[in-house]
């Protein structure tokens, strides 16, 4: 029951805030819509908890990650489109679940835009690296066993990302969507993505295996 009713919060009723906060409020009102993301990511993670001591530990696991996530996303802004962020979403999800990689993802986007300014643009970042994470926390079993796979998801995963967030785009110049900006702000994007999607793999194949060696020792010692 809990999974299903966390299935629903972040492919159903999440989404539909973005997109109802960005069609039906002023721009001005999107720090709401960015707190309701954010309580939202936490609920399924929150119902997820039995154990006090254990789920502290797996908190501040979360947390560190999350942390680790935003300083990767500054520490690379010199470099547009190429971030950590979406790889270290996926690892946190790969080794504890599509819940903390939603959480991390959609934490890590309205932190680090205190650095670099928050917007309307904000909830679909929550959005967009939150079901990445999801997403990965799914696939983990087969992520974990193959490079191929996961440097695919990588890839695969700069696409959607890129292409949620043209979605933002094409609602701010417009109000609404128009299908035929959509299909052009997608083409004059493409340079952006590839970068985007190549830095996933690179940052995927790097980071996976020692980060998830420290994850699984972590999860053994302490029962997560």
């Amino acid at each position: 029951m809990k999974k299903w009713i966390s299935y629903g919060i972040f492919c159903l009723l999440i989404p539909a805030v973005v997109i109802c906060g960005t069609v039906l409020f002023p721009a001005k009102r999107y720090a709401w819509v960015s707190l309701c993301v954010a309580l939202l990511s936490c609920l399924p993670v929150f119902l997820q908890f039995e154990r006090k001591s254990v789920d502290a530990k797996r908190l501040i696991l979360i947390a560190s990650m999350t942390a680790l996530s935003v300083l990767g996303r500054i520490l690379f802004t010199p470099i547009p489109a190429f971030k950590p962020v979406t790889a270290l979403v996926v690892i946190t999800s790969m080794y504890f679940g599509s819940e903390a990689g939603f959480l991390t993802g959609s934490l890590s986007a309205v932190i680090s835009n205190f650095w670099f300014g928050q917007g309307p643009w904000t909830p679909f970042q929550m959005f967009g690296w939150g079901i990445l994470g999801f997403i990965g926390g799914l696939l983990a079993k087969r992520l974990k066993h193959s490079r191929i796979l996961l440097a695919l998801y990588g890839a695969i995963a700069g696409v959607l990302y890129s292409a949620a967030m043209d979605i933002w785009t094409v609602f701010w110049a417009d109000g609404a969507f128009n299908l035929s900006r959509y299909i052009a702000i997608l083409a004059s994007s493409l340079p952006f993505t590839a970068i985007y999607a190549v830095s996933n793999v690179i940052f995927l194949l790097l980071f996976c295996k020692p980060i998830g060696k420290i994850l699984e020792r972590v999860q053994i010692k302490y029962g997560l």
